[in-house]
């Protein structure tokens, strides 16, 4: 199901069929170093975890596969999440490396930012990353996120940044 769509890009929900595609996403050890999370498996260990996402239904939002729209490659994802022993939205972002540096988790922000303030009626959204992760820093910025503070990620020295629903 299509979340939403850029000028290049489409947001849709994931599915067991993104399995090889997510399985290949955390392989690279560069593309999962400031996450915490350890790459799948198999193909199988992240077919599993796709069939068993429940946050679309849970919440309504999720990580979204983000898809270019001229060729439809998977690209990597972008969403929101919600943190509930925290009761925060944080926005996050994964892309395979070959596409760093293109401006699409920027543009794939924006639009996730827009649904959570527009359609979701979020009051703020967060987004976390460690300091050393310079990229993934500077596309919060970009976005227009403001500095919150300090804190630690998975080990890591981190930083929050935080986004109100704009006022109209």
């Amino acid at each position: 199901m299509i979340i939403a769509e850029t000028e290049r890009l489409i947001l849709r929900e994931m599915s067991a069929e993104d399995a090889e595609q997510a399985y290949l996403l955390n392989l690279d050890p560069e593309v999962i170093k400031y996450t915490g999370d350890e790459p799948f498996k198999t193909i199988e260990e992240a077919r599993t975890f796709l069939e068993n996402y429940t946050s679309y239904k849970k919440y309504g939002f999720g990580r979204w596969a983000v898809e270019d729209k001229n060729n439809n490659t998977f690209l990597g994802w972008c969403g929101l999440k919600y943190i509930e022993e925290e009761n925060q939205h944080d926005i996050g972002f994964r892309f395979f490396k070959k596409h760093w540096g293109k401006g699409y988790a920027t543009e794939a922000a924006l639009a996730c930012l827009s649904l959570g303030f527009e359609t979701f009626k979020l009051p703020h959204i967060i987004g976390r990353a460690a300091k050393a992760n310079t990229g993934s820093v500077n596309v919060l910025k970009k976005t227009g996120m403001s500095y919150l503070k300090d804190d630690e990620c998975h080990g890591d020295e981190a930083v929050i940044y935080i986004i109100y629903k704009p006022e109209k």
